[in-house]
Formats: structure tokens, C-alpha cells, sequence
């Protein structure tokens, strides 16, 4: 059996933005709430409630992806996602998912005008837009005429790379520390130091990484096992740790140029 102090030692590297991480940093509404007032530039808004990829995997089925699922003051459902890959379409995905949540929060014969507001806040490790801002507000618009229209969806898409030197922009250098310490952010920066200092949050963390890697050693054939490798990769598993569930160099080395190759 590990130490505390081993097992403090597995959890370091995580970032914000390492999926696995994020899966147990967002599972505290007073942190999703800091995240969205900042994103969203709403000191006034309230997180009621929030369902996280483990809970969500059994309500909405394994095909949807959600990070986290964060219900509002005012009914509105607010999805937050953290995505590193770079070969994937961020736009169709956030879509998907908008779609998801309405379909599973509507009652067949719902009035329409009942739909609930769905909001997107989509955060990459890139700049997939390309246009060299850190936010990008997508809206529905007219083309003949330029008037927005609001259908009760909101996009907003923020990545890590761009520094416009707003806190946004601020908020997203923290995605990307293995430590964060900004006291503009109280609640991450406490939320970071207790999953990686304190016995509870180092074995929340070494729980769900256990249960990552359970899933790993359930694959059989070599392609499963890179496929795995690779997953683990982007999930933001170091070296050491994947290594120590048996993966041969061979297989590490297939997996680790191949998640290059996507990037």
C-alpha cells in the first residue's frame, strides 16, 4: 500500500486542465461558480448544483461527454468543458452537447418557450478559432439584417493560449500550473492546494485515477492497450505512472508519437 506521501507524489503534475483533474476539482459548486463569474463577467451569478463526468455517465449515457454540469440560480444549465486535444471538431462537440442537455432536461410534449437557457463554456489548450483572442462569444445573427438572435443558447469559447491580459485570460494561466496561488481566485487556488496536499483530496484523486486505471488493464489486444495509452496521455497521466501498470516502451513510445501526431 502507498504512502500519503507517495500518493501526494502521483497527483502533482495534474493541472486544471488535465481532464482527470478537472473531473474532481469541478465536483465544488462555489469553484464552478468562481470559473463561470469570471468567464461569463457575472459576479452576480449562483451555481445551485453540480453534476460531474462520474455522476453524469449515468444519466446521460456513455456517448455524452460532460465535464461539468452546473444548474443556476435561474434555471439555466451550464455545461463546462476542458478540452486538451487538438484534432477534434470543437465546434460540432459543443453543439452535441448543448443538444444532450436540452433533449435530457425537456419532457416530451414541453411547451417550447419551457426549453431550458443552455449555456456552453468551452475551455482549450489552443486557439482553434485562430483569430488570437482569448474568449469568443459565439451568437446566433440575421444574416440580412445583423440582428442577433437569442434562441435561449449561449456559446462562449476560452482557450490557454492567448494573454489579451484580462482575468480571464488570468483564470486561464492558472488552467495551465501544476500550483495555483491567485488571490483573485480564493476558491480554485484553495480547491488546487487541498486535492493536492490534503489526505482527503490526494484520496478523491488517487480514487478516480485508480478508476482510470482499472479501465486501462480491462484492455486486451495491443491497439487497446496504445488506444488506452493514449487516452491516459491526454487525460495528463506522466510517464512514471502509465509505465507502472505494465505498458511495455514499445507500446508508450507507439502511443506517445501517435498523440503527437494528432496535435
Amino acid at each position: 500500500m502507498k504512502t500519503f506521501e507517495e500518493k501526494k507524489e502521483q497527483v502533482q503534475n495534474f493541472r486544471p486542465i488535465d481532464d482527470v483533474f478537472f473531473e474532481v476539482l469541478a465536483d465544488d459548486k462555489e469553484v464552478c461558480q468562481e470559473i463561470l463569474r469570471t468567464i461569463l463577467e457575472d459576479n452576480a451569478l449562483i451555481v445551485e448544483e453540480v453534476i460531474v463526468q462520474r455522476s453524469i455517465k449515468n444519466i446521460y449515457g456513455r456517448s455524452v461527454r460532460l465535464d461539468a454540469l452546473c444548474v443556476l440560480g435561474d434555471g439555466a444549465r451550464c455545461n463546462i468543458e476542458v478540452q486538451r486535444a487538438h484534432s477534434d471538431d470543437h465546434l460540432k462537440r459543443a453543439r452535441y452537447n448543448a443538444a444532450s442537455i436540452v433533449t435530457k432536461n425537456t419532457d416530451p410534449g414541453e411547451r417550447f418557450e419551457n426549453v431550458p437557457r443552455v449555456i456552453i463554456v468551452y475551455i482549450s489548450e489552443r486557439d482553434f478559432l485562430g483569430y488570437g483572442r482569448t474568449i469568443y462569444h459565439i451568437d446566433k445573427v440575421i444574416r440580412e439584417n445583423g440582428e442577433s438572435i437569442d434562441d435561449g443558447l449561449q456559446e462562449v469559447f476560452v482557450n490557454t493560449s492567448v494573454d489579451d491580459g484580462t482575468d480571464i485570460a488570468d483564470l486561464m494561466r492558472c488552467f495551465m500550473q501544476q500550483e495555483v496561488h491567485d488571490p483573485r481566485f480564493p476558491k480554485l487556488s484553495s480547491r488546487v492546494s487541498y486535492l493536492k496536499e490534503e489526505e482527503g483530496g490526494v484520496s478523491v484523486m488517487c480514487e478516480v485515477m485508480e478508476k482510470y486505471m482499472n479501465e486501462a488493464e480491462e484492455k486486451a489486444t495491443k491497439r487497446e492497450r496504445i488506444n488506452t495509452i493514449c487516452k491516459m496521455i491526454r487525460k495528463g497521466f506522466d510517464r512514471d505512472t502509465i509505465m507502472g501498470l505494465d505498458y511495455t516502451e514499445d507500446e508508450y513510445a507507439e502511443a506517445e508519437k501517435s498523440v503527437l501526431a494528432s496535435a
